[in-house]
């Protein structure tokens, strides 16, 4: 009973864990992009600043809300209902985190390499 009540504990722990990060790095991002824009910051590159901090936020934020999901799921309830509802979690994170990493960086995660290394002028051929 204790281990149990002990794991509960931990999962509630990194699920407001991972909210407060969702709801700070949104913040964060908010009153940054409000800063920048009082100070005169060019409007276009602001809003691609907050999106980019936005999409970071909430990249972390799913990430911990997924172990506080695998927590629950190996350790709380195994159960083969519990373990498909992870499934359909893990996927469903899978999709978002590609979603806002190409929203971010404006490129397939799978690019990134090949564009960084024909935009760096230092790369020799």
């Amino acid at each position: 009973m204790v281990f149990e009540r002990v794991m509960n504990d931990a999962v509630k722990a990194f699920e407001v864990l991972g909210v407060l990060i969702l709801i700070v790095g949104g913040l964060i991002a908010l009153v940054g992009c409000i800063i920048e824009l009082a100070h005169g910051e060019d409007a276009s590159r602001v809003f691609d600043d907050v999106r980019a901090r936005l999409g970071r936020a909430i990249l972390l934020g799913l990430e911990i809300l997924v172990v506080a999901d695998i927590i629950r799921t190996i350790v709380v309830s195994p159960t083969l209902s519990s373990a498909l509802t992870l499934g359909l979690i893990v996927v469903v994170r899978i999709a978002l985190s590609f979603a806002i990493d190409v929203e971010v960086d404006g490129v397939a995660p799978w690019r990134k390499a090949a564009t960084a290394s024909s935009s760096d002028p230092t790369t020799r051929f």
